[in-house]
């Protein structure tokens, strides 16, 4: 996969050729405007396949009460909010491409499950959800509006233009707000067989426990929604960064660019990947963190603090790099590493008290500090195998 270059150069083009590309109307967007009351919105949300929320490009919840609550306000308060976009994705059906989480907010709060909480122009409605708000109140929240704009369907010409444009008009919507992480954005940009198998590895029970994260069940996790928008691991898809960087770094031979740059191209290198290559880089990560768990147990990626002479409270993801690469590397010996984790561990505890605290805690990303850092381990590792 690294055999090619990195960037294909662009293609040259004159200005007459500009010009019949930008008659030919190329990469031009068609879309429509739509204003609903709030009540027929919601009530439209409920209809079975009408809008959907949650296509793949979009990202985890994050709104918490209070700034769902302040939407509500700005309705009461009769501000103009911000018009959603969504996309035609069939006849009459639409995905939700910037707006989710205030879609969100007034289906919690038309269906009694948002209790008004942070409210500064109207405190004096903190606590209520929608059927105990005074009854002026709750006539004039119901004769407010929401507009949306579809970019409809003819947008795009084929099913690959389609799927190519929804993203890239999703990461330009969201450039401004809460800005996206890195991780939300390659999420939205590098669909595919490996992408998907990144979502679906942080539901491993193990690194869910290193990263202080509750178990997953797809049920628990529509409930848990309103508690997960607070762990900024979950929300910003870190979680989903660090299963990434594994991967990527077991190439770090190859690393360039910096950290964001380099894990950006191992995406888009992933797109080549066969069913037998995601089959079996599945496997690789789910027996290292088996190993690394016998190993570690509540230790695991978590650095020894030399000054306070413990274990750190919580994992820390670029000694998580040198710790999950370096045990990848040695799966043929992990009877040995599992038998020998006293001395493993005691090794590790070493490591910190030998080289400089910010060796293994990710202090700098250049191509040699994070080759150092794994090398470091990856040496300590030979040595418990060699005794």
């Amino acid at each position: 996969m690294w055999a090619k270059p990195a960037k294909e150069p662009v293609p040259k083009a004159s200005d007459e050729e500009v010009n019949a590309k930008y008659g030919k109307r190329e990469l031009r967007i068609v879309t429509e405007s739509n204003r609903e009351q709030l009540p027929n919105f919601v009530d439209a949300l409920k209809r079975p396949n009408w809008m959907e929320l949650r296509p793949f490009y979009q990202r985890r919840p994050r709104w918490d009460k209070v700034r769902q609550s302040k939407l509500i306000e700005s309705f009461i308060m009769n501000v103009p909010v911000p018009p959603l976009f969504v996309y035609e994705s069939d006849l009459a059906k639409y995905e939700v491409m910037d707006g989710q989480q205030r879609i969100t907010a007034l289906l919690d709060f038309y269906t009694n499950k948002l209790k008004l909480e942070g409210l500064e122009q109207w405190p004096e409605l903190n606590g209520r959800i929608y059927d105990t708000l005074p009854s002026e109140i709750r006539r004039g929240i119901d004769r407010r509006s929401i507009s949306y704009i579809v970019l409809l369907k003819e947008s795009a010409p084929t099913t690959e233009d389609e799927a190519l444009l929804r993203q890239e008009v999703f990461e330009r919507l969201n450039t401004g707000g809460v800005s996206l992480s890195h991780q939300e954005i390659r999420n939205a940009l590098y669909q595919g067989k490996f992408n998907s198998l990144l979502l679906e590895l942080v539901k491993n029970d193990i690194f869910r426990r290193v990263w202080s994260l509750p178990p997953y069940s797809e049920s628990a996790e529509k409930l848990r929604a309103e508690d997960l928008v607070s762990n900024r691991t979950y929300v910003m898809m870190r979680d989903v960064e660090i299963v990434l960087r594994f991967f990527a770094l077991r190439h770090e031979e190859h690393y360039q660019r910096g950290m964001k740059g380099f894990l950006d191209l191992y995406m888009v290198r992933s797109k080549a990947f066969a069913e037998e290559d995601i089959v079996h880089l599945q496997q690789i990560f789910e027996q290292t963190l088996e190993v690394g768990w016998a190993v570690y147990e509540e230790r695991f990626a978590k650095p020894w603090d030399s000054v306070k002479r413990m274990w750190v409270p919580r994992a820390q993801v670029a000694f998580a790099d040198a710790v999950m690469v370096g045990i990848s590397r040695h799966l043929d010996s992990r009877e040995t590493l599992i038998t020998r984790r006293e001395s493993v561990i005691e090794a590790t505890r070493a490591l910190f008290e030998k080289y400089s605290p910010g060796t293994f805690t990710g202090r700098g990303n250049t191509k040699r500090d994070v080759q150092e850092r794994i090398r470091f381990y990856d040496e300590m590792i030979q040595r418990q195998i060699a005794d």
